[in-house]
């Protein structure tokens, strides 16, 4: 059996400050309002157990509402580049 091609080697892609810490200011909204939503119920019905499962529900529901939000954005140019060179290499062959 022959070995496939070696791919070439690309540079190492680093992502700015910004971009590493938005996952965590998204995952740190989607707490917030899971806390808020526990709090409210809490306050409300004085029900420890209730009041946890809302908080629960509410970070749930929340970070599913930040990823559908995220997937319907549109993409920027250097993503719709990046994504050109995933299609075809530039080697021209079968690529898969």
């Amino acid at each position: 059996m022959t070995q496939p091609p070696e791919p070439a080697k690309q540079d190492p892609v680093t992502p700015s400050r910004r971009d590493r810490l938005r996952p965590l200011e998204l995952i740190g909204f989607s707490v917030v309002i899971g806390v808020f939503s526990g709090v409210v119920v809490f306050l409300a019905t004085r029900d420890l157990v209730l009041g946890a499962v809302f908080l629960g529900a509410g970070f749930i529901v929340a970070v599913m509402m930040v990823a559908l939000v995220g997937l319907g954005g549109k993409p920027s140019k250097e993503d719709l580049e990046a994504r050109k060179d995933l299609r075809n290499p530039g080697d021209g062959g079968n690529w898969h």
